[in-house]
């Protein structure tokens, strides 16, 4: 382990300097890998059989929707590669330098909760673990481990991308090969997996699920990973091909995604539920359950110092004027919070699912804004310098009305087509002439991206400007 990479990295939301851009595709590939290694993927796949589709169907709505969303994600990952630049900072080129505060502030909210969500994973198997050796299943024994689990993830993600990439690149060959052998003990055993499990929905309904979970697992995963992805690709190099970096973080990303869904879903066709302390104690003990428990906590831990450092470039993007060390403490104590109240309600699944259904209302429209401005409007052109001055002065102005409308619409019309599993998420048209079925990362993103083309004020998409220039 070189000097290089324990250093800690002392960037804000500044252009990464060429000096500075040393990360690889590979490593990148890592980071992402890291990131989607994690019991939150057993979930994903597992909720397909709770809400009572088949096996097969439910692997292959996991297979189709990745190969879809992921690309999306990789497209992102794109734009830091090309600029230098954070995700938040180069979404005021569609929305304005005060504008893009708004999805900033949505991104930090967002990601407190997801660590809540990931810290949650690691909690329940470890205590189904630890209850093999005798240790008993309380709230002290939970708070103990959700301390410990929070605590080392912030302190890595406040050090920094020097120390977060560092970490995925010596701990994910570890992890895959414990993956290899948690699939084939699941896949092997008899009793463990129900390959012909099969739905029991009427024709309507079965369609309904299989689109409402090609929106929160399939499709939207992706999508639930794309106001991070700049964060980190604009480490790397501008010599590195920009196609490197798509397939890199592409491979990075569906490759665990995929595998740890499918073998929820496997899981679960026996045990009906997402339940991961129900999954590990129907495959897994003894001696394997410790490997088992060191997968479980590296998972959110490489997940979550992810959360903790892009939450803090996204509140410092939205222009507040704390440390990102205070930033990370804060997001800490929230993550913590959110952890408690997963742990105590009454079904996690439902709870999870409503969760990704409404991330995805607003950050498809989200996208569909940003990718229209970088990719049609901008032509992958965007002057660094103007993203950083102030508003009145800034070529792409305080607040860009037009990308405001056309997220808000976007919003909407996305929402009208939803079918979450409470009342607030079940859009009109979708619970009426479409019979329940969910097509709202589609539709958010389609009319956000073909609004703002619309409305946009027009452009003269200027010279890539160095990304080391600095406001």
């Amino acid at each position: 382990m070189t000097e290089s990479e324990l250093r800690a990295d002392s960037h804000s939301i500044e252009p990464i300097p060429d000096a500075d851009r040393d990360s690889t595709g590979l490593q990148q590939m890592w980071i992402w890998a890291g990131a989607n290694i994690a019991p939150v993927n057993w979930a994903l796949g597992a909720l397909g059989i709770v809400l009572k589709l088949g096996l097969w169907e439910t692997i292959a709505v996991i297979v189709i929707g990745n190969l879809v969303g992921c690309a999306i994600f990789a497209a992102f990952t794109v734009m830091g590669h090309k600029t230098g630049v954070n995700q938040m900072v180069l979404s005021r080129s569609a929305f304005g330098v005060r504008g893009a505060y708004l999805p900033s502030i949505l991104m930090f909210l967002m990601t407190l909760c997801w660590i809540g969500v990931n810290t949650y994973f690691p909690v329940k198997i470890s205590i189904a673990i630890l209850g093999q050796f005798g240790v008993p299943d309380n709230w002290f024994v939970e708070i103990v481990v959700i301390t410990l689990v929070m605590a080392l993830q912030v302190g890595i993600g406040t050090y920094g991308f020097y120390a977060i990439r560092t970490f995925e690149k010596y701990t994910v060959p570890v992890t895959v090969a414990i993956m290899v052998l948690m699939s084939v003990l699941a896949w092997t055993q008899p009793g463990v997996v129900d390959w012909n499990h099969a739905s029991t929905l009427p024709p309507g309904a079965h369609l309904a699920m299989i689109t409402l979970l090609m929106s929160a697992i399939g499709v939207g995963w992706g999508i639930s990973w794309v106001t991070w992805a700049s964060d980190y690709s604009r480490f790397v190099p501008r010599s590195v091909p920009s196609s490197s970096v798509f397939w890199y973080s592409y491979i990075g990303m569906f490759v665990p995604t995929v595998w740890l869904a499918i073998l929820g879903a496997t899981i679960a066709s026996t045990t009906l539920d997402t339940d991961p302390a129900k999954m590990v104690s129907a495959v897994f003990g003894g001696p394997v359950s410790i490997l088992v428990l060191l997968m479980v906590l590296h998972g959110p831990i490489a997940t979550n110092i992810l959360n903790v450092y892009s939450a803090a470039l996204a509140a410092l993007s939205a222009g507040f004027k704390v440390s990102r060390f205070a930033l990370a403490t804060i997001v800490g104590v929230a993550g913590y919070l959110v952890t408690v109240y997963f742990i105590f309600a009454p079904s996690f699944a439902k709870a999870f699912d409503n969760w990704m259904i409404s991330l995805l209302l607003w950050m498809s429209p989200w996208a569909g804004v940003v990718l229209a401005d970088f990719v049609i409007r901008r032509k992958s052109r965007i002057d660094v310098a103007e993203l950083y001055r102030d508003g009145a002065t800034s070529t792409y102005g305080d607040i860009n009305w037009g990308g405001i409308i056309a997220f808000l619409a976007g919003l909407i019309a996305g929402w009208t087509v939803e079918d979450g599993l409470v009342a607030p998420l079940q859009g009109p048209i979708s619970t009426g002439l479409l019979g329940g079925a969910d097509l709202s990362w589609l539709v958010g993103i389609v009319v956000a991206g073909g609004l703002y083309l619309v409305l946009g004020r027009r452009v003269t998409a200027p010279s890539v400007v160095a990304s080391s220039a600095r406001p």
